[in-house]
């Protein structure tokens, strides 16, 4: 019976259309369970593939996920290695079960630094999955939000703009994710309050949901439960 009025309360929720997740905690989760930083990752990996069905079952039209920062490389290079390996698995093992269930596959961030074959998986599996209409995956890889906006204004001056015509607008226009509207909800798992470059333009009216547990422990129910806390908040906008 709770498992049915859970489900009663997110069908009455406010949907947000957009939710951005940052996915932490894999190496934490693993320590804890005296296991290596690789079993964390995997279980994060198992999480991430999941967790867009979750979503897209519960009307969120678009799913932003934090998979590799360009911080990130300044770790072992054993863990960036297996980390690249899991990320290429999901573009060629994973793709054809997102293209079947209607899903569209985006890829944000910066292409240098990435190998050729990974930088050839996510080619095919936006080709592949680009017609999909049900919902779309971004996946924020090698990713900087500071990274981001200077790409923004290197786009800008190749466009000869003038400083008068600088404007919100034009450098939202110049995003990596200018045709899609900003995050509704971004949630940080972990129990770490901050977003460390997760979309720094587009997040300045997010509602934030920071949550203790690592995200290799999470699950559909704290979807929901995210879905409802959001459901509560007042968005004024900076209005009244």
């Amino acid at each position: 019976m709770a498992k049915k009025s859970q489900k009663t309360n997110v069908e009455k929720a406010i949907i947000p259309k957009h939710i951005g997740i940052i996915m932490d905690g894999n190496r934490t989760w693993a320590r804890k369970r005296g296991l290596p930083t690789f079993a964390g990752h995997k279980k994060g990996y198992d999480i991430a593939m999941k967790v867009g069905g979750w979503c897209l079952d519960r009307g969120v039209a678009i799913l932003t996920i934090y998979a590799f920062s360009t911080e990130n490389w300044d770790r072992s290079k054993k863990e960036v290695s297996y980390l690249m390996n899991l990320l290429k698995k999901a573009f060629t093992d994973e793709i054809t079960n997102l293209h079947a269930k209607g899903i569209q596959v985006r890829v944000i961030g910066i292409e240098k630094g990435l190998s050729k074959d990974i930088k050839d998986a996510i080619k095919k599996a936006m080709r592949m999955t680009k017609n999909n209409k049900r919902g779309i995956l971004n996946i924020a890889l090698n990713y900087g939000g500071r990274s981001e906006i200077t790409e923004a204004v290197k786009k800008i001056v190749k466009q000869k703009v003038k400083p008068a015509q600088i404007t919100e607008e034009l450098i939202s226009k110049n995003i990596f994710t200018s045709d899609l509207p900003d995050p509704d909800l971004i949630i940080r798992t972990s129990a770490q309050q901050r977003l460390s470059g997760f979309l720094t333009w587009q997040s300045v009216y997010s509602e934030l949901l920071f949550i203790d547990k690592p995200w290799p422990a999470f699950t559909e129910k704290d979807v929901d439960d995210a879905i409802e806390e959001y459901s509560r908040r007042n968005r004024r906008f900076g209005g009244n």
